[in-house]
């Protein structure tokens, strides 16, 4: 009995009979030969299927097969990298098959589909090469991601998804009722991240996070995914050290393990190859004069068919200011101390300068904007609390929070890291919603 094995081993097999389960993308040939394009998740690979080697029989079968067919192939597998056409130069001489099921008429063909189209058939589409492989890259950055943290003494913490109060004082909340008691969908796990830190000293928490933005930007989903790293002991400039090593883990991750997909997508990866440690800063300050000085120059950026705006001191920086800053750089940059009004509340505001605070944010390169936002946080009790009052947030909902400084404060620093960002830059896709399985977007929730 031949060993069942899947696609992605194939090529280890070479020259004996195995058998592999999975479904047809493609049937093409004529006469006595046919070629099926199978995937089986994976990988994808090619069956020839000759008349004299399967049998009559067996051979008419296989024209009756239509596409995503649900087959069982047994045969030779055949290597050879230098073959035209045959995906990883891995083929199988069909010697048998046996039909699941013929599958009935496939909705989404190889002619152009429209956004829309395809999102309401999300299920089905992410068959298509290109979201399988989207798939796969993300869940190596997720694997990254988790791998580089506990291996330099991060302990993972769960946060709550159902909190009091905004983590950042914002009004992008979804709001729920819990037994009566206004709640909210959580946008962060930062606080809570900042009193584990007291117990743990380095902590990190994983998984959704929500933002009701009315926004259809090719950067903005409804619900996404964020790691967030917190530290103890830990002031701007060594977490900014942190965030370029931690980024370049994952990158250089994805660029060993995913050469097959990035290749299908047809990534220029010679670009993603120098996102190495140091990464280039610069401040707010500097960044608002390259921003000006473009602006006057009329330059335009891609994807942006507009020229940089202009923006006064203060303001926060939109997509094509990001564009343009991370178009100066060949690797990701970091851009700090913002203005402290355009920041979160509990960002600790820089020495002898309070109108801007130790914050960064890392912007990647090739249009794909930021991917972390992270500061070094107030330690300090009576400047927190006047932070909050100045924001005119619910003092009471916070009370915890303010009395983490209480009882053994220390300068301390964290980020936030957005997945479907980071995926969309490294497989060099146009849009976030491409970047998940399932993607919340404004005015879309199913399937």
């Amino acid at each position: 009995m031949a060993p069942i094995i899947r696609i992605s081993d194939a090529k280890d097999y070479a020259g004996q009979i195995v058998t592999v389960r999975g479904w047809l993308q493609r049937l093409t040939g004529k006469g006595k030969i046919n070629f099926l394009r199978v995937r089986d998740g994976s990988g994808i690979f090619q069956a020839v299927a000759f008349r004299p080697n399967l049998g009559d029989e067996k051979f008419e079968l296989v024209t009756t097969l239509t596409t995503e067919s649900s087959i069982i192939l047994t045969g030779e597998i055949k290597v050879d990298p230098r073959a035209p056409g045959v995906p990883g130069g891995v083929e199988m001489d069909l010697r048998d098959i046996e039909v699941v099921q013929v599958a009935g008429e496939y909705p989404i063909t190889p002619k152009e589909h429209g956004v829309e189209f395809l999102l309401d058939r999300r299920h089905l589409w992410l068959r298509s090469n290109h979201q399988w492989a989207i798939a796969r890259v993300r869940a190596v950055v997720i694997r990254a991601i988790r791998d580089w943290l506990d291996d330099h003494g991060f302990l993972l913490v769960d946060t709550p998804l159902l909190t009091p109060a905004a983590g950042e004082g914002t009004t992008t909340l979804f709001k729920i009722d819990y037994h009566g008691e206004p709640a909210f969908l959580a946008q962060t796990g930062q606080l809570y991240n900042e009193a584990n830190i007291f117990a743990f000293g380095r902590v990190y928490c994983f998984g959704p996070t929500f933002r009701a933005e009315k926004s259809k930007t090719r950067r903005h989903l409804q619900e996404f995914w964020m790691v967030e790293p917190e530290l103890a002991f830990c002031k701007l400039e060594d977490l900014l050290e942190i965030e370029e090593q931690f980024v370049s883990y994952i990158v250089q991750t994805a660029l060993e393990r995913c050469g097959p997909e990035l290749a299908l997508l047809e990534r220029d990866t010679s670009k993603l190859a120098q996102v190495v440690p140091p990464f280039p800063r610069i401040s707010y300050d500097r960044a608002v004069e390259m921003v000006n000085a473009a602006a006057a120059e009329g330059i335009i950026v891609p994807p942006n068919e507009e020229p940089v705006p202009a923006i006064e001191w203060g303001g926060d920086f939109g997509a094509p200011h990001e564009t343009y800053l991370a178009s100066q750089f060949d690797k990701p940059v970091f851009v700090t101390h913002y203005p402290t009004a355009v920041k979160a509340f509990y960002m600790e505001p820089e020495p002898g300068r309070p109108e801007v605070c130790r914050s960064a944010d890392l912007l990647a390169p090739e249009g794909y904007g930021e991917i972390i936002g992270g500061s070094e946080r107030m330690s300090d009790p009576d400047k927190l609390t006047a932070a909050i009052a100045k924001h005119n947030l619910p003092a009471q909902a916070y009370d915890w929070y303010v009395e983490l400084r209480r009882y053994g404060s220390v300068p301390h620093s964290g980020f936030g890291l957005g997945v479907e960002r980071t995926v969309a830059w490294i497989t060099g896709i146009s849009h976030l919603r491409e970047a998940i399985a399932y993607p919340r977007l404004l005015g879309r929730i199913t399937p």
